[in-house]
């Protein structure tokens, strides 16, 4: 395994983090047991990765208990996520409060690393900021989180409009960021400002429908034309083809990984899965080199305009 230091918050953590939410949500979706949702956590701490993201609204924090329960406690980054309270709320602070009170019995331990807001959209950032963020200092100076983060809203958000303002805040230490080779937006409008103030950059939707699917990509190529935003040349059928020619990389979702991965910015990539040859195929991808230089200058190419999909 490979390790980051994620930016100011000095924590090292793994290159691939494994998201605990998703469409697998560790396998629960597919009906798997408790057990075997356990059993593909601690594989994924004996892969030597150190970084698990979960939240409240998945319903997986007690499994990652489960899994870490016979860990040392500094050998593993916990990341757990609450969607904001009501500003109509009678006790929003309260809410606040007892969500991440909740959080670390079911994690069975007595802080988390990163306690984020969970899928902020734009609207909701005042009042996270100016009302919710002295809470977390506050649970902070505590010592119940280690870290302040923040996690955007990506499918209504694709633009990023809330991480533009939350980036230029001190107050946040890690942000969560919806990122891949479809929509590459973030370089132009997160990347540089956290790079610059130390942030800490988890990414999300570095693999979705649409570079896992043939079908589904075809069809987000045609929307992606109607509304100029590809190139017209641009082949609908096997607009992507280039990446796996010659053997440079096995598989669409393979260069998925290997392209967010190695952007600089970035410090965890997300994956998620409930199959456990799933989870091995993943890290191996993200363990091997960039994609050559030609093929990221072609992505760019094609795909630099886009900022209004998410890639599912």
């Amino acid at each position: 395994m490979e390790y980051n230091i994620l930016g100011r918050s000095g924590l090292k953590v793994s290159i691939v983090g494994l998201g605990c939410g998703g469409p697998s949500q560790l396998g629960q979706r597919a009906n798997k047991s408790e057990k075997e949702s356990v059993s593909l956590v601690r594989q994924a701490l004996d892969m030597g990765i150190n970084f698990l993201d979960t939240a409240e609204v998945y319903s997986t924090e007690s499994i990652v208990g489960s899994a870490i329960r016979e860990i040392p406690r500094d050998r593993v980054v916990i990341s757990t996520k609450k969607h904001p309270p009501s500003p109509h709320s009678a006790d929003p602070a309260g809410e606040l409060r007892k969500g991440l009170e909740q959080s670390l019995r079911k994690l069975k331990t007595d802080y988390v690393d990163i306690y984020h807001l969970h899928g902020i959209a734009p609207e909701q950032y005042p009042f996270s900021l100016n009302s919710l963020a002295p809470v977390l200092l506050k649970m902070r100076e505590e010592g119940k989180i280690r870290c302040l983060g923040i996690t955007e809203a990506f499918v209504p958000d694709p633009e990023h409009q809330m991480l533009h303002r939350a980036v230029e805040d001190g107050c946040w230490d890690v942000v969560m960021v919806g990122f891949n080779m479809l929509n590459q937006s973030a370089m132009e409008w997160v990347f540089p400002k956290t790079l610059e103030k130390g942030i800490g950059v988890l990414v999300m939707f570095a693999l979705r429908k649409a570079l896992s699917r043939p079908s589904r990509l075809k069809q987000v190529v045609t929307e992606l034309k109607q509304k100029g935003l590809v190139p017209s040349s641009c082949n609908s059928e096997s607009p992507l083809e280039f990446l796996t020619r010659d053997g440079k990389a096995s598989t669409i979702p393979d260069a998925a990984y290997r392209y967010c991965r190695h952007e600089p910015g970035t410090h965890v990539i997300l994956t998620g899965t409930g199959n456990p040859e799933h989870l091995r195929t993943n890290v191996e991808s993200l363990l091997k080199p960039p994609l050559p230089e030609e093929d990221l200058l072609r992505l760019r190419g094609l795909f630099g305009r886009v900022n209004c999909i998410t890639g599912d």
